[in-house]
Formats: structure tokens, C-alpha cells, sequence
């Protein structure tokens, strides 16, 4: 159980307080409701873009690491589909000097064209080192325009392609600015050993003056269902074939979510899994298989991916990983292995917050899904489910027609 106290300032702001007497750390985190999925479609990587400015300086403070630093803390920020989410680690006395830095930069942030200049470039290397030059690194540049079609999921965080950052201008960043950050769009979470009123009276000193406006209402276009099996071959300098396999399923506040999560689970959840036991150590047909759930908040993708071993065929191995993901239907999980992968899931759930800084941050996000309470929901959730609850959902992911598939083969491959 994390306990937590919740109060939502005039301005719109909700903050979250946790407290934890085991560390002399405290955390502050702020999560703006903002991600790549509001980014424009002509420009997109500018809510990326924006995470670096937002670590330039504001019009009052010119260096907020340096406060940072100054204050025994660090800090980081990270961008998905959906959220933006900024952090800073420091002594639980100097608590203050958190919460002072993220309300400057919340509302006074110092935007220039100088400073927008310098992090397009970063951005623009970060782009061409890490999904460029990279083995199988373009692969989310190819597997999400492939799966979606109209929903802004299709394109990846950094953006769909250099270009587009290239032709964010200081007016699209200052618009993304106004319209996202502020108070109303924000929640604040505060872990420390501090009194949770305390807490709170700090985040009011610091927030409570800043100017609350209307969050900005979202009309994003839903993602029609897939009806027919897309496949795609790309041909790279990699040192294996890949095969990618990307199903829709439903979105992170769906009931059917914690099946699904099961599911990637009893596939893939370690060597005893069913993909690799059988793919990987019986069969030999590729060398280490994995599956997971992209997690959005709206519908996301269950991801199944295999690396394919030297002397086996694509298409071969592309079928008997389809086989055996589709065992889970037709040879369902009795009680033992069900149990043991939510045993693992609960320990590894358990194991994530005994540090503060996932807590803040789990709290805040669920928060924005609803309620924080649901944190503490999550076991119970994943407990209920059945063998008849897996079946059922894995009839519905595991079609044909609801599925894109992404074939990496070596480049010499391509001359034969």
C-alpha cells in the first residue's frame, strides 16, 4: 500500500504527497498531460523538442541545473506517446529549491531562437545516432505508420523524420508551451519524509500563485480497426534477421488490459516462457524472442519480436512463432503457470517502489489516468484474472487481419 494525500490548488494543479521516512531524499515530479500524440502532424517531435528547451534556463533562473546541482539533486525528463514528465532527486531539506524550479519553469520559461537552434541540433543527432546508425534502429520509424494509419501514434516520439524538426519554428514551440504547460495540465507529485500538509502548504506557497487557464481539448483521431494482414521488408546492415509482429489492443484504462499484460507475460516473461522454451531452447529457431505491451493510454500495440537463428528462414520462423503464440488459445495456462507470472509481475511491482522516484511518478501518472488510488488497485486487478479471461483476449488479439509485420533481413540477403 503507498499512502498518499491529494489536493487540487484554485489554479487547477493537482499535488500529490507521499511519505516516505525510510530515505533523507525527497523527489519532485511534475506530468504534463502532453505528449507526441499532440504534436503536430506536419511537425512532429515537438513535444521532444520542447523537453530539452525546457532544461535552457527560464527568464528569472538562466541555469536550472546548476540550482540543481547546487542543491546536492539531479534531475532528468523523459517524453512517450503521452505524457512529458520532468524530476529532480535532492535532500529532503532542500525540497524547497525543487519545487521553487519546476514553478519557475512551468510558467516563465526563456524560449529564443538561439536556444531552439542549438537543441534542434542535438535533437537532430540524437535522431540520426540512435534511429539511424543504429542496428534495427529504424524500426519504430517503420512499425508505426505500418500498424496505424490515422491515430498520431503512428509516428514515433522523436518524430517521423528529421524534417520535421527542422521546420518546428519558435512560434510552434511557444504554442505548444502555452497550450500544455500549465497548471490545470499538470500534476505534481512531492515523496519525501516530510509531513504530507507540509508538503502540501510548500507546493501552495511555490504553485499556488501561478495563473490557472482551460486545459486544451483534444480531438484526436480514433484508429480505425485493421482488417487485413500487413507485412513489410526492409533490408539493413544487421547481423540477424528480425521479425517484428504488432497487434492493436486496447488502451491502458481498458478492463481487458491486465489479460493482455498477462498474456506478453506467459509468452515471453523470462527463459521459462512459452516462446522462448519452445522457439529458443527446444526448436533452435531463433536465437531470443520477446513480447511486450506498448502500455498507451490510448489503444496501443502487443508487441511480439524474435531474432531468427543462423539457417532458418524468415517465413519459417515467422510461422511457428505465429503458431505458438496462437498455443495460448488452443492450450490455455492452467492455475500454476498463470499464478507464476503474477507472482512475478506482483514481485517485480513491489520491487519497482521501494525507491521514492517511482512512486512519485507512478502516483502522478495514475493520477492522470483517474485516480492515484488505482496504484494500489493494480495486484488485485491482475489477480482476477482467469484462464477464460486470457483465451478470450487472446482470440482477440491474435487474428491475422489484426496484426503488421515487420521483416529485417540482411543487406546481402537482398542479392539472392
Amino acid at each position: 500500500m503507498i499512502n498518499f494525500k491529494k489536493k487540487v490548488l484554485d489554479n487547477g494543479l493537482t499535488v500529490i504527497v507521499h511519505r516516505d521516512i525510510s530515505t533523507p531524499m525527497a523527489v519532485v515530479s511534475i506530468m504534463y498531460d502532453a505528449g507526441s500524440r499532440d504534436d503536430n502532424p506536419e511537425k512532429t517531435g515537438a513535444a521532444h523538442l520542447l523537453e530539452h528547451l525546457m532544461f535552457g534556463g527560464s527568464v528569472s533562473i538562466p541555469s536550472y541545473d546548476r540550482e540543481v546541482q547546487k542543491a546536492g539533486g539531479e534531475n532528468n525528463a523523459f517524453t512517450n506517446n503521452d505524457i512529458t514528465n520532468y524530476y529532480v532527486s535532492l535532500p529532503a531539506a532542500n525540497l524547497e529549491t525543487g519545487l521553487w524550479l519546476e514553478a519557475d519553469r512551468m510558467m516563465g520559461l526563456d524560449l529564443s531562437q538561439r536556444g531552439l537552434d542549438i537543441q534542434k541540433s542535438v535533437v537532430t543527432e540524437e535522431y540520426r545516432q540512435r534511429y539511424i546508425n543504429q542496428p534495427y534502429g529504424d524500426l519504430w520509424m517503420i512499425l508505426r505508420p505500418l500498424a496505424y494509419k490515422t491515430h498520431p501514434y503512428r509516428w514515433p516520439v522523436i518524430g517521423s523524420d528529421i524534417s520535421h524538426i527542422a521546420k518546428i519554428t519558435l512560434d510552434d514551440i511557444s504554442r505548444f508551451y502555452t497550450n500544455y504547460y500549465s497548471p490545470s495540465s499538470a500534476i505534481l507529485a512531492v515523496a519525501s519524509k516530510l509531513e504530507e500538509d507540509r508538503c502540501i502548504e510548500l507546493a501552495e506557497k511555490w504553485f499556488g500563485h501561478l495563473k490557472g487557464k482551460m486545459s486544451v481539448t483534444r480531438s484526436l483521431p480514433d484508429e480505425h480497426p485493421q482488417k487485413e494482414l500487413r507485412e513489410k521488408v526492409v533490408y539493413r546492415d544487421v547481423p540477424s534477421d528480425q521479425i517484428t509482429v504488432a497487434y492493436h489492443m486496447c488502451g491502458r484504462d481498458d478492463p481487458e488490459y491486465y489479460a493482455t499484460d498477462l498474456i506478453s507475460d506467459l509468452l515471453a516473461g523470462g527463459r521459462s516462457s512459452r516462446l522462448y522454451r519452445r522457439l529458443v531452447m527446444e526448436k533452435k529457431i531463433f536465437s531470443n524472442v520477446n513480447a511486450y505491451i506498448t502500455g498507451d493510454r490510448d489503444p496501443g500495440l502487443f508487441i511480439v519480436q524474435g531474432m531468427v537463428a543462423d539457417g532458418t528462414g524468415t517465413e519459417q520462423a515467422y510461422n511457428e512463432m505465429t503458431a505458438e503464440i496462437n498455443g495460448i488459445i488452443t492450450g490455455p495456462p492452467g492455475t500454476t503457470e498463470l499464478d507464476k507470472v503474477r507472482n512475478k509481475l506482483e514481485a517485480a511491482r513491489h520491487y519497482t517502489h521501494t525507491g521514492i522516484l517511482n512512486k512519485a511518478i507512478d502516483l502522478a501518472y495514475y493520477e492522470l489516468l483517474g485516480n492515484a488510488g488505482y496504484l494500489n488497485d493494480e495486484i488485485a486487478m491482475y489477480k482476477k484474472v482467469q484462464t477464460d479471461d486470457i483465451v478470450q483476449q487472446a482470440s482477440i488479439l491474435f487474428r491475422p487481419e489484426n496484426s503488421s509485420v515487420l521483416f529485417y533481413r540482411s543487406s546481402d540477403r537482398s542479392k539472392t
